[in-house]
């Protein structure tokens, strides 16, 4: 009977974990959608310099609800997740900004899937057998979520190219660096790596002052951005404290499905039949995973 109530426990922290992960990849690509509208009214820095302090406020209004221990070791983890998360804003709005949105925002997705996966294999995460078809079929997904809109019509320069390589590698390194602060730590590591990000977004929009634009920024819009982000970041945490960071960094990794679909129906971006194979694919996958 025991092992029987120990077996549903770890079964029913799977399945938290994977429904977390699953809101995570949802309010990132709202936001991620938000934040490259916004970049395209003005600078990214500018849009930067409200989205990252609007997420901070969120985190500190959830300080009192959920906690936060700030020893060295969440501090040090999140202080490194907020360089991370700097860069990883400017680097993903500026490539939203560029587009095509439904294109770079899943090459920039397999990207940051990568390195977490690689981390929590190389800590000692087991994986099921569902988990070993079900995780490569996620990677499938997000690949052909990228097929779209066609390489014919709207083919992504080498610049958007790579600053999506490097904003994959910003946003996977900062998962990584919150998922090693302790488990006991509540928000304190999202509240000191929010706060690191902001203070070095609003230095470097101070020292590039001049080179911003008279453009103002979409001030409602930057700053939903930033909120979600938040909540994003928040439930991510949730998850890979409850599960695997391999599972739940895949998983989280199918966001640009949120970006594509809200492309499409604001921005009229084409999508295209191998794009919608590839979120049934990902349907199946995060069956696969439930199961495991």
């Amino acid at each position: 009977m025991y092992s029987l109530v120990v077996l549903l426990n770890v079964k029913g922290c799977a399945v938290l974990a994977l429904l977390l992960a699953l809101g995570s990849s949802l309010a990132y690509g709202c936001a991620d959608f938000l934040g490259g509208l916004g970049a395209r009214k003005a600078h990214v820095l500018r849009t930067v310099m409200i989205a990252a302090p609007a997420s901070l406020l969120v985190e500190l209004l959830l300080w009192p609800l959920l906690g936060a221990s700030f020893d060295a070791a969440p501090l040090g983890w999140g202080a490194a997740s907020g360089v991370a998360s700097a860069a990883a804003f400017a680097l993903l709005y500026r490539t939203l900004a560029i587009g095509p949105m439904n294109v770079l925002s899943p090459v920039t997705a397999l990207v940051s899937a990568v390195l977490p996966v690689t981390v929590g294999l190389f800590q000692g995460e087991r994986l099921a057998t569902a988990d070993l078809v079900g995780l490569p079929l996620a990677l499938v997904a997000v690949a052909l979520v990228s097929a779209g809109p066609g390489v014919r019509s709207a083919r992504p320069s080498p610049t958007a190219l790579l600053l999506a390589f490097g904003a994959g590698t910003a946003i996977a390194l900062q998962l990584v660096f919150l998922h090693q602060a302790p488990s006991d730590s509540g928000v304190a590591p999202l509240i000191i790596g929010r706060a690191v990000s902001s203070a070095v977004t609003l230095t470097a929009a101070g020292l590039l002052h001049r080179r911003l634009g008279p453009e103002r920024p979409a001030y409602a819009m930057s700053a939903t951005a930033g909120a979600l982000d938040s909540v994003a970041n928040l439930l991510f945490l949730l998850a890979a404290r409850s599960g695997n960071l391999a599972v739940v960094a895949v998983i989280t990794a199918l966001y640009p499905a949120g970006t594509v679909l809200l492309a499409r129906g604001v921005l009229a971006e084409r999508v295209q039949r191998g794009q919608f194979v590839g979120l049934g694919a990902a349907a199946v996958a995060v069956s696969l995973l439930a199961l495991s």
